[in-house]
């Protein structure tokens, strides 16, 4: 009798506007206006340089490769494909281990901005870790009750995010056109400031920004559980792509005309700004639907990301590689629930563990550098794969990509230069990092460790398939 799993059936419920949203909401964030508004004006010309060299890449190469294989698991199975298994599941491994961290990045951000339903930020929670702690793990309960329940009500949520990044994105953006008609500008906007630096101090902020323009290929993922995907990628790719640009462009724009670049605060400086907008204009009223605005938005984020990146540990179940309970569906939502749980486990753990022996800031500082490294790195086998397929003969129902394979091996190779620029500038320690040996060892070490664990646990999985081989008399199916 064979004990391996058969691969389950998937629901196909999302199509073009859901897959659309679903990309608005994944590709973009809106915490990184902060992070690029603190940097200065130079900021807005990095954001259009980071689009051309990481989001149309990998637009172009997520689109040729979801395509060709559109089938679930995305770039899990592209490397598989091109480099074999142990390549398929490290690269599956990496980007699902670096989307924990950055999960709780999303919760603590979200429980920031939440103090500002009074109308203003209420400095007593601001600094308790145990507030922080009790919201991120009630939020994170809400986006896995939905995501159990399966992409048929978990895309409402994703839905309702997207929309509300609008909403939020309009109402900053008319605040601070309103603010900069009556008062000026608090950040100067010209000729000279709008230049990037290319000393190193003012580069490091760049590979926050290459990783900022990443997400849209979480949709891939889910290509047994999109309509039509060789056909929805690629007209959700045309939609949600202005739209992303156009968040971060004007987001961060308004954050400059708001707050002095050097007084933004990476964790509260979208709230802060919106509340000191809203009080210059006599608008407090404002403030707290902000807040909402914005927590819906992280917390659609929060159940995007958790049920695109379970996809992983379910098919990496389906393939031996983790126990064959996570390549298991719920039995009336069709839900990978295991690996669901896995995660929502992993992520409250870092949000008590980030909370160990530093304050709220350092906390936050903290899951945001483990996550930049390691999420680039998978990056590195996609183009990799789309370099290597895109010489294979084309297959029948594959989306032309104008220009071939020429363009995309230009594309990938765009890509690689960007992907491998952020990794490198992502172990420089920023300019006012008190201990900068130590947190380039904790950055070092943290991926040597994701990597260490990642091949014990496929080569523990190697064993096991093996071991089901000799049991079932044949290789597993």
């Amino acid at each position: 009798m064979n004990s391996t799993p058969e691969a389950p059936h998937l629901t196909r419920a999302l199509g073009v506007r859901d897959v659309a949203l679903f990309m608005v909401t994944a590709g973009c964030s809106v915490q990184w206006f902060t992070t690029a508004a603190a940097a200065g004006p130079s900021s807005l010309l990095v954001w259009v340089f980071g689009g051309l060299t990481m989001f149309l890449p990998l637009s172009v190469c997520v689109v040729f490769l979801s395509s060709r294989y559109p089938d679930e698991g995305g770039l899990y199975v592209w490397s598989k494909h091109a480099f074999g298994p142990f390549a398929g599941f490290m690269t599956g491994w990496t980007y699902w281990t670096s989307n924990l961290p950055f999960l709780t990045s999303l919760l603590y951000f979200a429980a920031g901005s939440a103090l500002f339903w009074s109308g203003q930020r209420d400095t007593a929670a601001s600094a308790s870790p145990s507030y922080f702690i009790c919201f991120s793990i009630a939020a994170l309960g809400v986006a896995v009750a939905l995501n159990v329940r399966g992409l048929a009500s978990a895309k409402w949520l994703n839905s309702a995010g997207a929309i509300a990044r609008w909403l939020e994105t309009i109402l900053l953006v008319g605040l601070g056109l309103a603010i900069w008609r009556r008062f000026g500008t608090a950040t100067p906007i010209t000729r000279q400031t709008i230049v990037p630096g290319l000393r190193l101090t003012d580069m490091v902020f760049w590979a926050t920004i290459a990783f900022a323009w990443t997400g849209p290929e979480a949709a891939s993922f889910m290509g047994g559980e999109i309509r039509d995907p060789r056909r929805t990628v690629p007209r959700a790719f045309a939609i949600a792509a202005p739209m992303i640009a156009a968040i971060y462009i004007l987001g961060t724009g308004s954050v400059l005309v708001s707050i002095p670049s050097e007084q933004t605060s990476a964790l509260y400086g979208l709230m802060e700004a919106i509340s000191i907008d809203a009080a210059r204009l006599n608008l407090l009223w404002l403030i707290p639907v902000a807040a909402a605005f914005v927590v819906l938005d992280r917390l659609g984020s929060v159940g995007v990301w958790l049920g695109a990146v379970a996809r992983i540990p379910f098919v990496a179940g389906l393939d031996h590689h983790l126990p064959r309970s996570f390549a298991r569906l719920h039995p009336r939502h069709g839900s990978p629930t295991v690996a669901i749980w896995t995660q929502a486990v992993i992520i409250a753990a870092f949000a008590f563990l980030g909370q160990a022996g530093t304050s709220v800031k350092g906390a936050y500082t903290v899951v945001v550098e483990m996550m930049v490294v390691a999420t680039m790195l998978p990056f590195v086998p996609l183009f990799g794969a789309a370099i290597k397929l895109s010489a294979d003969a084309p297959v029948r129902g594959e989306v032309r990509i104008p220009g071939g394979r020429h363009t995309v091996v230009v594309m990938a190779l765009i890509g690689l230069a960007t992907t491998l620029g952020a990794i490198a500038l992502a172990f420089v320690p920023p300019a006012d990092e008190d201990r900068p040996a130590i947190a380039v060892l904790k950055v070092a070490g943290m991926t040597t460790t994701l990597l260490l664990a990642g091949a014990a646990i496929y080569f523990a999985g190697s064993v096991r398939a093996r071991r089901l081989e000799r049991l079932a008399g044949g290789p597993p199916q």
